[in-house]
């Protein structure tokens, strides 16, 4: 895994000036393929800052959510 990490580390090490040099065209298939990793990343460091925010009890479970949902 550290392999990994450092070979991350490095790719985004030279992404601002690689994004630099693209052009505009270039972008938006860049964008095309990275949009996902972004909003999967994104979703990835919202969940685990919820799993130290949120506390046991503060939660519903999947039928006490969907029962809130039918009888508001």
């Amino acid at each position: 895994m550290n392999f990994l990490r450092g070979r991350l580390q490095r790719l985004t090490a030279q992404l601002p000036q690689l994004i630099n040099e693209l052009a505009d065209d270039n972008l938006d298939d860049a964008w095309k393929v990275l949009q996902q990793i972004y909003y999967d990343l994104y979703i990835l460091k919202a969940i685990q800052e919820s799993k130290h925010i949120v506390q046991p009890g503060e939660t519903l479970t999947r039928e006490e959510a969907l029962r809130m949902l039918h009888f508001p």
